[in-house]
């Protein structure tokens, strides 16, 4: 990728970048402030550069003429690498530890909120736990993202092979078929798992959740986002509730926002 820009002079302004972003705002409703510039811009550029187009200006008269093209900015802006139980230590703490306390203590009720889903792993490697744990039909999922696309690819759920790397062949027996190749995830998994789009900085949150699961998207925005975020994740949550971040994330305030740390990356609301 970086041999590819190189040929070009150089980056664009910062101030049509600017402009850029507000004119988003104004046309799709979709507010980027929150995410890192400089991060953002160089994706955009990427693409700018892809359609031999030479400013902000052009690429916005494309965007507002080709849904094609629309479909592929709003794709390109989101992080959709994502697998099965990735991490999968900490997704069987989850399911020897949190998830039987959970569920316990929900009475039936329980809810889980996997915010920023892409594809859709994350909510159905939940699923598939409650699946284990036998908890009743009414427990669900809520699965929400920005990207239209990804969203499609996940109510559809299926999946090639390197999806499936962190997953025990024994939950791909049980849980997946296998057509061409390729792993479709069986309908008593997906039953429990309602997709939504949804953003992150605009949107309402959902409230008195028993887990929320965000995992390597908030590392993407800005600190002010970010305390934003963490503030209204730790809000959404019922108390005892369990937040469950990335491995590459930290809430340092963790004990003003009502939490405390249950164990590296799993945070529980106190308060």
């Amino acid at each position: 990728m970086q041999d590819f820009l190189s040929q070009f002079s150089g980056e664009l302004p910062m101030e049509e970048f600017e402009w850029f972003i507000k004119e988003i705002h104004r046309y799709f409703n979709l507010d980027l402030s929150g995410y890192k510039p400089h991060r953002l811009k160089r994706r955009i550029e990427i693409l700018i550069r892809k359609y031999k187009l030479n400013s902000y200006k052009d690429y916005l008269k494309l965007l507002l003429s080709d849904p094609k093209v629309k479909d592929e900015f709003f794709d390109r802006l989101t992080i959709n690498v994502t697998e099965f139980f990735r991490n999968p230590e900490k997704w069987w703490e989850l399911r020897d530890k949190f998830l039987p306390e959970l569920l316990a203590s929900s009475k039936g009720r329980f809810k889980a909120w996997s915010a920023g889903c892409a594809s859709g792993e994350e909510p159905y490697s939940l699923a598939i736990l409650l699946e284990e744990l036998k908890a009743p039909p009414t427990a669900y999922v809520l699965a929400t993202d920005i990207d239209d696309k990804a969203l499609e690819e996940a109510e559809n759920g299926i999946y090639e092979p390197r999806s499936m790397v962190s997953t025990p062949k024994a939950y791909i027996d049980k849980y997946f078929d296998i057509i061409d190749g390729r792993y479709k995830v069986k309908d008593n998994v997906k039953k429990r798992v309602q997709f939504k789009k949804h953003n992150l900085l605009q949107d309402p949150f959902p409230d008195s959740l028993d887990l929320i699961i965000c995992r390597n998207v908030v590392i993407y925005f800005e600190q002010a986002a970010k305390d934003m975020l963490y503030k209204n994740f730790a809000k959404a949550l019922r108390i005892g509730g369990y937040l469950f971040v990335g491995s590459t994330e930290r809430i340092f305030n963790y004990d003003e926002l009502g939490l405390k740390i249950a164990s590296p990356f799993i945070y529980q609301r106190v308060r």
